[in-house]
């Protein structure tokens, strides 16, 4: 079962993590956004569910499992699909209905072996994500940055949400307006 070894440094500084980040990287990454639907696989289930995304590489499927909100907490089956409309419209066909359409921006850095993603959602101050191969790598790479490790969350968008004062379903469209 792949587990996700990432955790999020909630209200980061952009433009500070931004230049930091652009200063050791080769290749400067564009901001782009994103765009989701999330579907529940069972109704009620907050741990498991469903998400189509487009992003400015493709188009993705995945299902996610929390099992819990530490660094290697969350299990993430993911597959690449042709179309993201024509992906909505299936799985509308076989049940599916989205509980959500939700957008942010994302700026992506891949640097010796970690991914770093600095993610932009509407109502919420920016958080970094930290991917690595294991729960020391994205420890190693907060501490790099500056970030305690201590401070890193697992939690999932809904989380961050409240985390906030937010109630993520009070908004089944997430724009930026």
């Amino acid at each position: 079962m792949p587990i996700e070894y990432e955790a999020k440094a909630l209200g980061v500084d952009r433009k500070k993590v931004t230049d930091l980040l652009n200063s050791l990287a080769t290749v400067v990454p564009p901001r782009t956004l994103q765009r989701r639907y999330v579907y529940d696989i069972v109704p009620g289930d907050a741990s498991t569910w469903m998400r189509l995304r487009q992003t400015h590489a493709g188009a993705t499927l995945s299902i996610k499992r929390i099992d819990h909100d530490g660094i290697d907490g969350t299990h993430e089956w993911e597959v690449t699909v042709g179309d993201f409309d024509t992906t909505d419209v299936m799985l509308r066909m076989l049940g599916y209905t989205p509980k959500a359409y939700q957008e942010n921006y994302r700026t992506t850095w891949e640097i010796a072996g970690v991914r770093y993603e600095l993610d932009e959602w509407p109502k919420i101050p920016p958080y970094l994500e930290i991917e690595g191969e294991d729960v020391a790598s994205v420890r190693e790479a907060a501490e790099w940055l500056e970030i305690d490790p201590d401070t890193l969350t697992g939690m999932n968008t809904t989380k961050v949400y409240a985390h906030y004062g937010l109630d993520l379903a009070d908004f089944p469209q997430l724009r930026f307006d």
